[in-house]
């Protein structure tokens, strides 16, 4: 399988990112980690493995970059605001930086980008796509971890409001909203240890209340938060949608 590491400053987020790709052809799949994990997180838990089917046919390819974001937020080291203001500089890395080099990697301005991620790579899926409908047209958001208020310890800062898709996709309006209207939220959970599926129902009900279509997959009380079942999630839902 074909692998591609990059590796570059980003004055966004002031320290060195990395991107990786795996495969060759197909459509891009921008795959988010897991609380603080690398861009070689999926790598290591094994998800490139059962996607190599999907990879090695041309069905998609796949990027993945540093969840700084994550470590930032789970660290306990920064303060509220920080955290905040870090996730939005998160976001517009990933928009400014992370989707250039892929749709050039791809040989395209303008192609579509599939995003995915499980636990709090799940809100940054579900994030860029409605944040960015321009570039992105499908979010696969598995155990979806997507009300970071709480760590925000009772306070509100618009860097927040806007990068949380539960706080401000209730008072969009306009032309991002017509468009996201045209995209489409997958919700995979499994309702077993650790997994919270009310989660994944408060967002589903904040996207249909905008008229985002949007579909909550339960697994049931067997699947539990862990990778061993989003290697499940993540092959099946991309061998329908590519």
């Amino acid at each position: 399988m074909e692998k591609e590491l990059s590796r570059w400053y980003s004055p966004r987020v002031d320290q060195d990112m990395s991107l990786v790709r795996w495969g060759h052809y197909g459509t891009p799949v921008l795959l988010f980690p897991t609380a603080g994990g690398d861009a070689e997180e999926a790598e290591r838990f094994h998800m490139i493995g059962v996607l190599s089917p999907l990879i090695d046919a041309g069905r998609i390819k796949v990027y993945s970059t540093d969840s700084v974001a994550g470590r930032v937020w789970f660290s306990g080291e920064h303060s509220p605001e920080y955290c905040a203001a870090f996730q939005n500089a998160f976001d517009d890395f990933i928009y400014s930086e992370v989707t250039p080099a892929i749709r050039t990697d791809c040989r395209s301005d303008n192609i579509e980008i599939i995003t995915a991620g499980a636990s709090i790579g799940a809100f940054n899926a579900v994030a860029t796509v409605c944040r960015h409908p321009d570039a992105y047209k499908m979010a696969i958001a598995m155990s979806g971890t997507f009300d970071l208020s709480k760590y925000l310890h009772g306070q509100m800062f618009g860097d927040f409001y806007f990068s949380s898709p539960l706080h401000y996709l209730p008072d969009l309006e306009g032309p991002q909203l017509e468009l996201l209207r045209q995209r489409f939220i997958l919700i995979p959970t499994g309702e077993g240890r650790w997994e919270d599926i009310g989660q994944s129902w408060r967002l589903a009900n904040v996207l249909g209340s905008k008229g985002i279509p949007n579909r909550v997959d339960s697994w049931g009380p067997e699947w539990d938060h862990d990778w061993i079942t989003w290697r499940e999630m993540l092959p099946h839902y991309l061998n329908e949608v590519t």
